[in-house]
């Protein structure tokens, strides 16, 4: 069952300031940058970011008309809220992504960056991806490759137990996982997706190099990279362009951001539009659950019934 499947929990912790701000990562936030405005397209009409946190990347998503923010933790996704709440276009919403609560073919655009290396059951998850986008759709998928360079140092060395070349995952500390390109590429063959393009990233992931070299510099050459090295994924960061193998139909439904409950599925039973009761309430019609908004975010893990 969805519901069994572990899930990592950044709930109450301080995400942003203990990985992000001032922690030697500026490096890999401008390499992702990169890497997203080569692979994303600019402007659309709805787009959403699944594992989105506090919006450290909500910048690149201007360009289109409605901006969905989804994450497990309500608590970062309200630190989302608090900064990008006054644009209309913005949608902040908590959920499982085992039992994604968005309806389904409703993306022109999905974005799935470090996350991926989190998720227990990768066929689950992409059957949930896969369900939200059409025949048009766009999606970007960011995974932790397996087999990159440092990795099978230490492997050659024998300074770690497990191969790099062997295509199974590896659970290397609880709940964070390193992918094979093989095996991922096989997943999502599986899940109906067809890879369209695909970029290795961050090839200098040193910190005796990041602190030499200026972070816009290196990821600057770590560009050039990205296509050569996309041929034979050599980098712990694989970023990929998918489509979808069948002809889903387009969702003809509004982007007004009143019209949320059309973008929302019931997370217990899988009903999909819901039904608006006021400003900050949604109910399904077949289970009668209803689903609340608090400090700028739908609750989507919890009915309040």
């Amino acid at each position: 069952m969805p519901n069994d499947i572990p899930v990592i929990d950044y709930e109450g912790s301080q995400y942003r300031a203990d990985f992000w701000v001032d922690q030697g990562r500026d490096y890999e936030d401008a390499t992702e940058r990169l890497a997203l405005k080569q692979l994303l397209p600019a402007s659309g009409t709805r787009i959403a970011e699944i594992g989105a946190g506090f919006g450290r990347l909500a910048p690149l998503y201007l360009g289109y008309e409605q901006i969905i923010l989804f994450d497990y933790s309500r608590s970062l996704l309200q630190e989302a809220a608090h900064e990008w709440g006054h644009d209309p276009r913005f949608i902040f919403v908590a959920g499982n992504i085992y039992t994604l609560p968005l309806a389904s073919a409703t993306l022109d655009t999905l974005v799935m960056i470090r996350v991926m290396h989190h998720l227990a059951d990768v066929p689950a998850a992409l059957q949930q991806l896969r369900r939200l986008m059409h025949r048009y759709s766009v999606g970007v998928l960011e995974y932790a490759n397996k087999r990159n360079l440092k990795a099978l140092a230490r492997w050659s060395l024998r300074q770690q137990k497990w191969s790099p070349l062997e295509q199974e995952p590896v659970e290397f500390v609880k709940l964070n996982f390193d992918f094979h390109p093989e095996w991922m590429a096989h997943q999502l063959r599986q899940a109906g997706f067809v890879t369209r393009q695909r970029l290795a990233v961050s090839h200098f992931r040193m910190p005796a190099l990041k602190r030499r070299v200026a972070a816009e510099r290196l990821a600057a050459i770590d560009r050039r990279l990205f296509v050569p090295g996309g041929t034979f994924p050599l980098a712990p960061s694989v970023f990929l362009q998918v489509g979808t193998e069948e002809a889903c139909a387009r969702s003809n439904g509004s982007t007004a951001a009143d019209d949320v409950a059309g973008i929302l599925r019931c997370a217990r039973c899988g009903t999909e539009p819901l039904q608006r009761v006021d400003e900050d309430r949604v109910v399904c019609r077949s289970c009668s659950a209803a689903y609340g908004r608090h400090l700028g975010v739908w609750d989507m893990k919890e009915s309040i019934d």
